[in-house]
């Protein structure tokens, strides 16, 4: 899932419970629209990904993993913030029971009931409401 900085999904992608999310992650900022900063959580630390970032034109905000040389010295506070909004966007996701208890077996219906849900959660900011 990919938000953007108001917290609201912009992009996903389902990929098999067994896939690590970092074989699909370069596939997926592929298509994601130009930002100039991306941030990811630990498990999308990895060299390829960091290069594929900075050859799109964004700053790669990823925290290291703790077995990293390079470690996290440069890693700004104020930008770790903004992490927590793809959180809480799968927090609102789960507010909706298909989704949250993954009743649908096949991916392209799951993914047809996230796109919805993600339709709804975007309705109240096209009036220019808060959810």
């Amino acid at each position: 899932m990919a938000a953007d900085a108001g917290g609201l999904s912009i992009q996903f992608s389902v990929s098999a419970g067994e896939l690590h999310d970092c074989k699909k992650a370069p596939e997926f900022v592929a298509k994601l629209p130009l930002a100039d900063y991306m941030i990811a959580n630990k498990g999308y630390d990895s060299e390829p990904l960091w290069f594929q970032i900075r050859d799109q034109g964004a700053i790669p905000f990823i925290p290291r993993k703790q077995d990293s040389t390079v470690g996290n010295k440069d890693m700004d506070g104020c930008l770790d913030k903004y992490r927590q909004l793809v959180e809480n966007m799968f927090a609102r996701l789960k507010h909706f029971r298909t989704i949250a208890t993954r009743y649908d077996k096949l991916k392209c219906n799951f993914a047809g009931a996230i796109a919805l849900v993600c339709a709804f959660i975007w309705l109240p900011m096209l009036n220019g409401n808060s959810p």
